[in-house]
């Protein structure tokens, strides 16, 4: 019955709503916390067969590494712990680029996810690439490729001794290693912990008197 409807096109296809997206970002990086990059590398295997997700974070101006923890799944709930921290330990950016996956996005018209929200009530401003385009987060990228190729290969035995290599990996990678695009200075001697420190409590929300709250 399904396919004679068909057929004479008493079937009408579902309309599937399109989300909007801002386009290419145009942010201009002069110094350092005016960016951020995160992003989950991709997943592997450690030795005890268990899926490990690296969680990074990076200063775009500076190129410092921020953090590096492996994760169990890439759900928000996961990935807010890591952003506490590291907001606590080295205050807040003006913006976070990310690509368009869980958690940093969702379905819904604005993209917020949980994650998001909790940035912009911060004060810290989300933003997207467009789907498809990693190069447009390049830094971040190129950096991935750094730490797949000195810290997942071949990997640890678990998830605590694999974060023993990442924990050496930004180590070495901050203050030691000279980077090209930086004049052969480090990471670490380009970035400077940002003046906006991360508030006790979350400041209360607001809404125009035209708004109706429910």
């Amino acid at each position: 019955m399904c396919d004679i409807f068909q057929r004479h096109g008493l079937v009408p296809k579902p309309r599937r709503r399109r989300l909007g997206h801002p386009g290419k970002p145009t942010s201009l990086i002069t110094a350092p916390n005016e960016l951020w990059a995160a992003d989950f590398k991709g997943e592997f295997k450690t030795g005890d067969g268990r899926y490990c997700y690296p969680l990074t974070s990076t200063d775009s101006y500076s190129r410092f590494l921020l953090a590096c923890p492996g994760r169990y799944a890439t759900a928000g709930n996961d990935a807010e712990p890591v952003f506490t921290r590291v907001f606590k330990e080295f205050g807040l950016p003006q913006r976070i680029r990310t690509d368009n996956g869980v958690p940093f996005t969702t379905t819904t018209r604005a993209r917020r996810s949980r994650l998001s929200a909790w940035w912009v009530r911060l004060g810290v401003l989300p933003e997207f690439i467009e789907p498809g385009t990693p190069q447009q987060n390049g830094r971040h990228e190129r950096r991935h490729r750094t730490l797949k190729a000195e810290a997942t290969r071949p990997p640890a035995a678990t998830l605590r001794t694999q974060q023993r290599k990442f924990n050496t990996f930004r180590e070495e990678f901050n203050p030691v290693r000279p980077h090209e695009a930086l004049d052969q200075h480090t990471p670490a001697s380009q970035y400077r912990r940002s003046p906006r420190p991360l508030p006790d409590r979350l400041p209360p929300l607001e809404y125009p008197d035209r708004f109706e709250l429910r």
